[in-house]
């Protein structure tokens, strides 16, 4: 989103409306020449080319009779014309680009450079083949005479340094470089050949460098141009890593105190900070007594006559100061110290003074010198309490901070918020002593020091509260007295301003609280601020952060009372919101729970008021729980929440019979199948009980069943007996003892159908049947048929304890099976009882 500016006052007079109205007719002279740069016929027809040429063809022709503008696009397709055709490529296009090169315009030589590095990137050839074709033509627009052009190729060259052999380099370069850096050639020259000197110092052995490169090297580092002395003394870092620590301290060294004294400004500097970045090459000899020596006359000469080297010195002071720690003498050391205070308070003081206008832009200048340099200071921090030792920051650098941290200019103290952490990890068991400080800065007017702060907040309040030395959880506000509402107030500027990133990046990192904090003050102060935010901001990434926040202080809520208000509030004013945006946040929050609880405390609190969402007015809800149910079917263990599976197979077939959007029906389809491949966990010790419970209930009954047919047996065979007895060749008798036998064993094959409970018939084996993919195969024609045997079907998982286990809907379909082969049987026995008597009669 652009800035937007606010005029406090617009003044409509006579001058300010002329000035007005010459600004429209600027804006009308930008655009004529927009207009009449639209292309005539004729012009067009002098830019049009034939469709039919190859690829290779029309960039030929192009570069041969086309415009500038086309021939510059031919120059950046070359990439895509090496990969597709580079034979053809090498021999008929890029003598043509030489060719245009030699006359081409500064636009058609950046492109020409910026692809010869492509093709170089992208390996379309070999080395040997590039270097070959392309080399001599990056050497030769090198010294092109504009300097935009010329450092272009220069990168191009430096790059295709490192790719090339060392006899190439040393033949189509070095050989060449030689010459070119005579102080007789021009100063452009001069300067590309400082440049790759510095990087051939990494592809020759030292002695080498010492015959060919180093009389070179001396020769430009007393050059007559002071561009030159400072490109080449920039370079020397790179020569020293090249030729080792011994040419380095009898030729580099000598070199450098030299154009530490150098005339210009722009020298010294660059002298300065080899200086600085060579020192781990240096022995303490050297340090003591070469580098020493010129620092100090650095840091005397910075405030007096030469400000140019302070912004650099105050840079790389705390670099400086550790890596000549080891010589330094305690009054050098509380020299350097001194110096280090004396530049983190530069500017501040009150200046005497005069009110002229040329002092007042002196001023202006100097202050933003100033306003560098103590930012550099800030930066430099963590390394001065390295310095001084953390024992004695307190005594030394708590003054220091205290001014960079309530520092009047925003990047300073934003540069103090970056490195706070690093401050913090550094005092150790002192870090109580700048609790105070973090609370400032928690507080800043500027978004910005608190975007800075928030990145490390969580470790910086762990180190706050467990690094003292009261570190128990009752005294933890102690350490922090104004911590809460220092953290209520960022969170309240950071919700009033524009910058919803800053407010994201916030709330995510208020996830720590309750372990730097109490339960009750996070429930008070900030739990209910963070629902207050997802029922009323309209930005979805700090919906979402608040929501996903809010869970985690629920998760380390132990109070059942206000754990049990917050859950009642999620889902009335969530799940049961009147806004379809509030309901859509409550799926969200509710993915959070399944992330950071139990299963089981999902799905005793959130599991139905999820499922009541498929009855939800707006598609977007609905088609957002369809998204969902695959997580939601994970948090089920079976058998214990099989009445919420049956839900949850109730609520997929409400969906699928009277879904009536089309988008959300096509999902529910492919939710459905998804859900049918799920496995659902399986709880073993529930799982065991029940088993056990089932085997002594169908032992019992097999015992009482077994005793019955003896007794059975006994009775019908004393009937029997007197019935033949009493009414011999009775045919009807023998009939009916025939029918009371078929009902008694029909009777207790049915109730040993029922005793064996389906579920627990073939644990271990997995379901067969269609499941789900049933269901939307046939929604077409019925929607009141039943699913079949495998809905909702769970697998058997082998050692993860996982267990088929089939739904209610296939033990339902077991059950009327079972009842309808049972009443066939007693139906056929009735009719042959009575087809025998009536042949009796």
């Amino acid at each position: 989103m652009p800035p937007i500016i606010f005029f406090s006052r617009m003044d409509f007079n006579q001058s300010n409306l002329f000035g007005y109205i010459e600004d429209l007719q600027e804006l009308t002279i930008i655009e004529r020449p927009v207009r009449r740069s639209l292309k005539t016929p004729e012009e067009i027809e002098r830019l049009t080319v034939d469709e039919e040429l190859s690829d290779i063809e029309r960039a030929v022709y192009l570069l041969s009779s086309g415009q500038d503008i086309q021939g510059t696009s031919v120059v950046a397709n070359l990439p895509v014309l090496m990969r597709q055709n580079p034979a053809e490529t090498l021999r008929r296009v890029l003598p043509k680009i030489r060719e245009v090169l030699h006359v081409a315009g500064v636009e058609m030589q950046l492109t020409a450079a910026v692809s010869f590095l492509t093709v170089l990137q992208e390996e379309s050839v070999s080395i040997h083949t590039y270097s070959h074709s392309f080399l001599h033509i990056i050497l030769q627009n090198m010294e092109h005479k504009d300097a935009g052009v010329s450092n272009a190729w220069l990168e191009t060259l430096l790059a295709v340094i490192e790719a090339l052999p060392k006899e190439t380099i040393r033949h189509e370069i070095l050989n060449p470089l030689i010459s070119k850096a005579q102080l007789s050639q021009t100063l452009q020259s001069r300067l590309v050949s400082c440049k790759i000197m510095g990087k051939l110092a990494n592809k020759f052995e030292a002695h080498i460098i010492k015959r060919e490169i180093l009389p070179l090297v001396k020769s430009l580092c007393q050059d007559v141009e002071y561009e030159v002395r400072t490109c080449m003394c920039r370079q020397l870092e790179h020569i020293a890593q090249g030729i080792g620590t011994e040419l380095t301290k009898t030729v580099v060294l000598p070199e450098l105190v030299e154009l530490a004294r150098d005339e210009g400004s722009s020298v010294r500097l660059a002298a300065f900070e080899t200086l600085v970045n060579l020192l781990d090459m240096f022995d303490a000899d050297d340090r003591s007594q070469t580098v020493l020596p010129l620092v100090k006359s650095f840091c005397e000469k910075s405030f007096k006559a030469d400000e140019s080297i302070l912004v650099s010195l105050s840079f790389h002071l705390g670099k400086l100061c550790n890596g000549l720690y080891g010589i330094f003498t305690p009054e050098q050391h509380l020299r350097f110290l001194e110096f280090y205070k004396k530049l983190s308070t530069l500017g501040l003081q009150q200046e005497n003074g005069h009110n002229d206008n040329q002092l007042q832009l002196q001023t202006l200048e100097q202050e933003k010198k100033y306003i560098s340099v103590r930012k550099n200071c800030a930066y430099n921090f963590p390394a001065m309490i390295v310095f001084v030792d953390p024992k004695n920051f307190h005594l030394e650098l708590y003054s220091i901070f205290f001014c960079l941290c309530h520092d009047p200019e925003v990047p300073v103290r934003y540069t103090m918020a970056l490195s706070f952490y690093e401050v913090a990890k550094l005092l150790n068991s002192g870090v109580y002593t700048i609790h105070k400080e973090l609370v400032t800065l928690l507080q800043d007017e500027s978004l910005e020091v608190l975007d800075a702060l928030v990145g490390h907040l969580p470790e910086i309040l762990q180190l706050m509260t467990n690094g003292g030395e009261n570190s128990g959880s009752e005294s933890k506000l102690l350490s922090i007295p104004d911590l809460i509402p220092a953290l209520t107030t960022a969170e309240q500027r950071a919700a009033t301003s524009l910058k919803w990133r800053t407010h994201e990046k916030l709330l995510q990192k208020y996830a720590c609280l309750p372990h730097i904090i109490s339960s009750d003050q996070i429930y008070y102060r900030f739990l209910h601020r963070m629902l207050t935010i997802i029922l009323t901001n309209n930005v979805l990434p700090v919906q979402k952060a608040a929501a996903r926040t809010l869970c985690v202080y629920l998760r380390y809520n132990r109070k059942q009372e206000q754990r049990h208000e917050v859950i009642q509030k999620l889902i009335e004013q969530l799940g049961q919101g009147k806004s379809y945006w509030n309901r859509l946040r409550f799926l969200d929050t509710c993915e959070f729970i399944m992330e950071l609880f139990s299963k089981s405390f999902f799905c005793k609190y959130f599991f139905l008021p999820v499922l009541e969402l498929t009855h939800d007015p707006v598609a977007n809800v609905r088609m957002k729980l369809c998204y969902l149910l695959p997580k939601v079917k994970s948090t089920l263990k079976i058998p214990t929440d099989k009445h919420l599976l049956q839900q949850l197979e109730l609520c997929i077939r409400k969906l699928l019979c009277q879904e009536k959007d089309k988008d959300v029906l096509t999902i529910v389809k492919r939710t459905v199948l998804e859900l049918d491949r799920m496995e659902i966990s399986v709880d073993a010790e529930q799982l065991e009980k029940e088993k056990q419970q089932n085997e002594g209930r169908s032992t019992n009954i097999n015992d009482k069943m077994f005793e019955k047919k003896r007794r059975d047996s006994k009775t019908s065979s004393v009937l029997a007996k007197s019935i033949t007895h009493s009414v011999p060749g009775s045919s009807s008798g023998t009939s009916a003892g025939k029918e009371d036998k078929k009902s008694k064993l029909v009777r207790s094959q049915s109730f040993n159908t029922q005793a064996l409970h389906p579920k627990y018939s073939n644990i271990d084996s997995k379901s067969s049947a269609t499941g789900y993919t049933s269901s939307v195969s046939g929604m077409g024609k019925s929607c009141m048929l039943s699913f079949s045997d495998d809905s909702f079907r769970t697998h058997s998982t082998g050692n993860s304890g996982n267990v088929a286990f089939p739904s209610s809907s296939s033990r339902n379909l077991f059950n009327s099976a079972d009842q309808k082969n049972n009443g066939n049987k007693e139906i056929q026995s009735r009719k042959m009882s009575i087809k025998n008597r009536k042949s009796n009669s």
